[in-house]
């Protein structure tokens, strides 16, 4: 990061929370979605197939809403407060995930759909935003940009698994839902450097 401008720490690490957050969540969802109801570790107890309906529709959805969220920030609001608002809606949906509730199960699913929206595609925004027209440090700052992500979708998988599948779903919705909120907390601190 030596040599870059300091938004670009501020924005590795609130990318690297969020991608912990949406990877890990997205880790336990289909094996929430098949364990039964009556196990140590309940679930809802859907069908292989079911399960993987809502998965494909749900993950769908969450790339097909950054179009409407890049549009969004670009005639409404900033980059910047789409990312602070799709960031606090990521916080709320991972969270009402925690909560052992249908309705909360869906009304969270459709606040991360939205918030990533409006984060994923505006965050690359700002990375870009940060550098001058033909600065040759842009391309690395990107590269950075995107290990932050991989560091975060790694170690997501490997930890809130673990999390969901030995002390329960729930848990492991809930530390997906901490991982963001310390995103959150990263872009709101350093949002002016």
């Amino acid at each position: 990061l030596a040599g870059h401008p300091n938004g670009l720490f501020t924005l590795f690490f609130t990318e690297l929370w969020e991608r912990f957050s949406y990877y890990g969540m997205r880790a336990i969802l289909v094996l929430f979605l098949i364990s039964e109801t009556t196990s140590s570790n309940p679930g809802l107890g859907w069908t292989n197939s079911e399960a993987i309906k809502l998965y494909g529709w749900y993950t769908a959805l969450v790339y097909l809403a950054c179009v409407p969220g890049g549009i969004i920030a670009d005639k409404y609001l900033t980059s910047q407060k789409a990312v602070l608002l799709g960031g606090s809606l990521l916080c709320f949906g991972h969270l009402s995930l925690a909560i052992n509730d249908i309705n909360f199960f869906y009304f969270g699913l459709v606040l991360i759909i939205i918030g990533v929206g409006l984060l994923k595609p505006n965050i690359s925004t700002l990375v870009g935003s940060l550098y001058r027209k033909n600065d040759l440090r842009r391309d690395q700052g990107f590269t950075i940009f995107y290990i932050g992500i991989n560091l975060g979708a790694f170690f997501a998988s490997l930890i809130v698994g673990y999390v969901g599948e030995v002390y329960g779903w729930h848990y492991g919705f809930s530390l997906a839902g901490i991982g963001m909120i310390l995103g959150q907390i990263f872009f709101i601190l350093g949002k002016n450097n």
